[in-house]
Order: structure tokens, then C-alpha cells, then sequence
């Protein structure tokens, strides 16, 4: 059941998401972040590799892994730290928020829910209009918003 703790814990998420929002078009630079900001800087690969007490081939192996996605929050936030800057991540939900998030996810599960249901009902020709079968979609939905059940997920 979602309760009044549940509704306030989606609606502080979505309130820290939506400040991710605006950075959904930021283009992570073909050759990562460290290498392009160290480019930018003017550093060598031994320059950083001294401020991280690691060696140029080490810094090499770096901008590779996250090249590839391989690297570490651990390794971004100690670049971060050496280079002066702080390392911000997070998520974008495609949705609006992670209500509009629950709210397809419900949709989904009660339009099969239904719709099987529909079908059985069509099968001994007790089938519904169009009209019924929106409206059934739409209260299901209602209902399993305000359940969350543990299935919403799978």
C-alpha cells in the first residue's frame, strides 16, 4: 500500500531528479571527461599522473576505462578532487518523474491484466465494449498506483 511516507519519499526524489533534468543534452566528450579536461588544462599525462601519486601509463589506462565505462566512481571522484572540481552524478528518468514513471508501469500491468481478462469473457461471449475496457484499465491502474505492489517491478 502506498502510504503517505511512500508518496512523500517519490516526491523528494523527484524534487533532487529534477535538477539532473536540464543536463539530459550534456554529450559526454568522445574521449572522455579526463582527457578532455586535462587537454583543456594543458596537462600532461604525468602532470595529473603526479597530482594522482599514479604513473602517466596509469592515467593512460584511466581515460581508457572510461572510455569503455569500466572506471570507477572512485577513480572520477579522485580526479575530480586533484583537478579542483567536484563530481556530480545522477540519474534522468525518461518519464517526467518517477511518478509519470509508476504511473506507465501501472498502466502496462493493468492493460494485460484486462485485456486476459477480456479475452476469457470474449471466449464464453461475454465480452465488453471498448468503452468498459478503457474504463477497467484506467481504475486498475488507479489501483495498483496506490497498492505498489511488490510485482509492479517484474
Amino acid at each position: 500500500m502506498k502510504n503517505q511516507k511512500q508518496q512523500l519519499l517519490i516526491d523528494q526524489t523527484d524534487q533532487k531528479l529534477a535538477v539532473f533534468k536540464p543536463l539530459q543534452s550534456v554529450v559526454v566528450p568522445t574521449k572522455g571527461w579526463i582527457h578532455t579536461l586535462r587537454v583543456a588544462l594543458k596537462m600532461s599525462m604525468r602532470q595529473l599522473g603526479n597530482r594522482l601519486s599514479i604513473s602517466a601509463q596509469s592515467v593512460k589506462e584511466m581515460e581508457g576505462r572510461e572510455c569503455t565505462g569500466a572506471i570507477t566512481l572512485k577513480s572520477l571522484h579522485e580526479v575530480a578532487r586533484v583537478l579542483d572540481m567536484k563530481l556530480v552524478y545522477g540519474f534522468v528518468p525518461k518519464q517526467e518523474s518517477l511518478e509519470a514513471m509508476i504511473e506507465k508501469r501501472a498502466h502496462e500491468i493493468a492493460r494485460e491484466i484486462v485485456l486476459r481478462t477480456h479475452q476469457s469473457m470474449q471466449l464464453e461471449a461475454q465480452q465488453n465494449t471498448e468503452l468498459r475496457i478503457q474504463k477497467a484499465i484506467q481504475q486498475k491502474t488507479q489501483a495498483i498506483k496506490e497498492q505498489m505492489p511488490k510485482f509492479l517491478w517484474d
